[in-house]
């Protein structure tokens, strides 16, 4: 049963009516610039909500369960973001069987709606009107795990091997990364040829196939399964396993990552009435909320367990830090779509076959983030942003 948050808006709620004349959603080029950030001592939450915008009932659909993947939401809703903008937020679970893309491109659906952009791109081709309003990660988090004894330190070496991808779409950045950077493909199951194919593996939601040998590479987010496999003891030693004993292929290196978490809406939705207003609202509170996880994580990973997350308290920590690292810095400004990693993400899906045709400049609208912008007054860039250092912890508690 998937949980709902709610954060309560301003004054009494009224029903979003539709006018007669719809409007039309604003389509630039990916910006590569923010406005000129206000010093950093300034709160984000300084800046003033619309004073004369109606109060709005909107649902945000998030790709996974409640973890720090998704804490600047939290953070917006739990610092009052959310109600400063005269909005009521439902923030809807995802999981294994949610396909938030498919889930956010019906008719009926939420307004707003989390997920990586090649998903969104391939659903368009069907159909779906989903846009690109604010590209949260500048950064892939994605990477293929194998044990340094392998020898598989390459993307290359994995042909002939067992490769574990997870499925529902969020295979393709392993698999067009194979294809583009190393021409293998998936095949070896039917008796293919083992110096041009791999053997393309189902992987369950954890790494518990790779911990038992089971596959030769895991596909595991850096903010999470990566994690999982330094929170396990390693039978040999009776320690935790420790990253010298792990080779890592980032797909960031052999430039075949693809952009990930946006914030994505309708653009049908967008074109009714008043609902870019309330784009522009909703994302404005919730960048605000990414920029208070940047300076206060552990008030976030608490805001996350406060969400309803299960994972533990060390796990949590870890996921902070490695997703402020996909974020910041951000050069164009928080939720700026760069048109050297929009290019990429798309020549990389249309050659792994993911796509079949360049998306039309309708799958972003890169002029909400623009005036969302406009009402914060806090860093937006965060150039002096490092990561910092997180104690493993067993279990991840």
């Amino acid at each position: 049963m998937r949980k709902q948050m709610r954060v309560l808006g301003l004054g009494m709620f009224a029903t979003i009516l539709v006018a007669a004349c719809s409007g039309s959603t604003a389509t630039t080029a990916p910006a590569s610039e923010a406005p000129a950030s206000a010093p950093a001592s300034q709160a984000a939450s300084e800046a003033p909500a619309s004073p004369a915008a109606a109060a709005a009932k909107v649902r945000l659909q998030l790709q996974w369960a409640p973890q720090a993947q998704f804490a600047g939401y939290f953070a917006a809703a739990a610092q009052g973001y959310y109600k400063a903008e005269n909005l009521e937020v439902d923030i809807l679970d995802g999981g294994p069987t949610i396909v938030p893309q498919q889930v956010g491109s019906a008719p009926d659906g939420p307004e707003f709606t989390i997920s990586w952009v090649p998903k969104v791109l391939e659903a368009r081709e069907s159909g779906s009107d989903l846009v690109d309003i604010a590209q949260v990660f500048q950064r892939s988090g994605t990477l293929s795990v194998t044990w340094k004894d392998s020898g598989i330190d390459d993307p290359c070496k994995l042909a002939g091997k067992k490769v574990g991808v997870w499925d529902f779409g969020n295979e393709f950045e392993v698999t067009a990364g194979l294809s583009s950077a190393c021409g293998l493909t998936q095949g070896l199951e039917n008796n293919g040829d083992p110096a041009t194919q791999y053997q393309k593996v189902i992987q369950a939601f954890d790494m518990v196939a790779f911990l038992n040998k089971e596959i030769d590479a895991a596909e595991a987010m850096i903010y999470n399964e990566y994690a999982q496999v330094l929170e396990a003891t390693n039978p040999a030693t009776g320690e935790l396993y420790k990253p010298e004993d792990l080779n890592i292929i980032n797909w960031n290196d052999v430039r075949s990552a693809m952009l990930q978490d946006a914030i994505f809406a309708r653009e049908a939705w967008l074109k009714e009435g008043t609902n870019r207003d309330i784009a522009v609202r909703f994302v404005r509170a919730s960048l605000k909320g990414w920029i208070y996880c940047r300076d206060n994580p552990a008030d976030c990973v608490k805001a996350t367990t406060d969400a309803g997350s299960q994972l533990g308290a060390g796990h949590q920590a870890w996921m902070m830090n490695e997703i402020n690292a996909l974020i910041w810095p951000s050069s164009g400004g928080v939720g700026a779509l760069d048109p050297i990693t929009w290019n990429q993400t798309v020549q990389v899906a249309k050659g792994a076959g993911i796509i079949k045709l360049d998306p039309s400049t309708s799958a972003y609208d890169t002029s909400i983030v623009t005036d969302a912008w406009s009402g914060i007054e806090g860093d937006t860039k965060g150039a002096g942003f490092t990561k910092g250092t997180v104690q493993v912890t067993p279990g991840g508690n």
